[in-house]
């Protein structure tokens, strides 16, 4: 599979891998090291790209106390060049545009090798919240600079579970050059379903052809992990929360969860019709939980081919 061309063509049902790059403060040593495992790590699955992910602040967005602690991390372009050269996948670097200053957003631009790269503009966490680039602007500057690099959104289901507009952004976010989706970890199956079919019947009432939905999924280690995904706006609904509270090993659980709900989801997106894609991420940097990841997006890999 070409993950570009298959995405240009409206296509789905690839299967990505989502890391986040080494902390700031990480020696060029170990962030090597961490590189090289990594791609250990990936090299037996069968993925079709690499997600690395801009980590930024969110306070803004939520009061609440952290759970685990906010610390900067590298920039995943600056990760990607130097310490994930061995990569045989195309990657997906997200970019939290707020972060960056037009001029240094619009250089990386000019950069990127449309046929080895594609990026996700992510916006700012809050109104409230001061930026160096907008959304609006980045999608702009994608235009005018590097039009030819594949441009992907961010869609939560949460959102549209409270507003229920969030087909609607999808859409706008089509029209502004965007070809294709990533959500947030999902938990709650009917709130994905629910964006889902309303984003696929306002295609069909607009007579325009739905770009792929990559669904992400990621297991849960610890209670505090599971709190984690909470101030991170991840709804879990409370019956899964209480099969993981009192499960045996909250692991596993949570690992039988995910395929089961990622089962749900491939059949209802083949039922309907939209094109979509998988992705695994693992929240937590415990090495238990970051294998469990490894293991579910092997699993979700062969559902993928059945």
């Amino acid at each position: 599979m070409n993950l570009q061309r298959d995405i240009a063509a409206g296509s789905g049902e690839f299967l990505l891998f989502a890391v986040t790059p080494p902390r700031l403060t990480t020696s060029p040593e170990e962030a090597a090291e961490i590189g090289r495992v990594t791609l250990e790590r990936l090299r037996p699955l069968v993925i079709d790209g690499l997600v690395l992910y801009d980590i930024d602040d969110e306070s803004d967005r939520n009061p609440d106390e952290r759970p685990f602690p906010f610390l900067p991390t590298m920039d995943p372009a600056d990760y990607l060049a130097r310490d994930l050269v061995g990569l045989e996948v195309p990657a997906i670097v997200y970019r939290a545009v707020g972060k960056y200053r037009e001029d240094r957003f619009r250089s990386w631009l000019e950069e990127q090798d449309s046929s080895r790269a594609l990026t996700v503009f992510v916006g700012s966490s809050s109104r409230e919240k001061a930026v160096l680039t907008s959304l609006a602007r980045a999608y702009e500057l994608r235009a005018e600079v590097q039009p030819e690099l594949p441009l992907g959104g961010v869609a939560i289901s949460e959102r549209h579970a409270r507003q229920g507009d969030e087909h609607l952004r999808l859409i706008a976010k089509q029209g502004a050059g965007c070809s294709f989706f990533i959500t947030q970890i999902v938990y709650d199956v009917n709130a994905a379903k629910d964006l889902i079919s309303d984003y696929h019947h306002e295609c069909a009432t607009r007579n325009l052809a739905p770009v792929p939905i990559v669904l992400s999924f990621s297991v849960c280690g610890s209670l505090k992990t599971l709190e984690f995904l909470r101030w991170l706006g991840v709804t879990v609904p409370r019956w899964i929360k209480n099969e993981l509270r009192h499960a045996d090993d909250t692991l596993d659980a949570s690992y039988e969860q995910a395929v089961a709900t990622a089962v749900d989801l491939i059949a209802f997106c083949r039922r309907l019709g939209v094109p979509f894609g998988l992705n695994v991420e693992s929240v937590s940097i415990r090495k238990v939980e970051i294998e469990a990841s490894v293991r579910l997006a092997a699993r979700l890999g062969t559902e993928l081919r059945r």
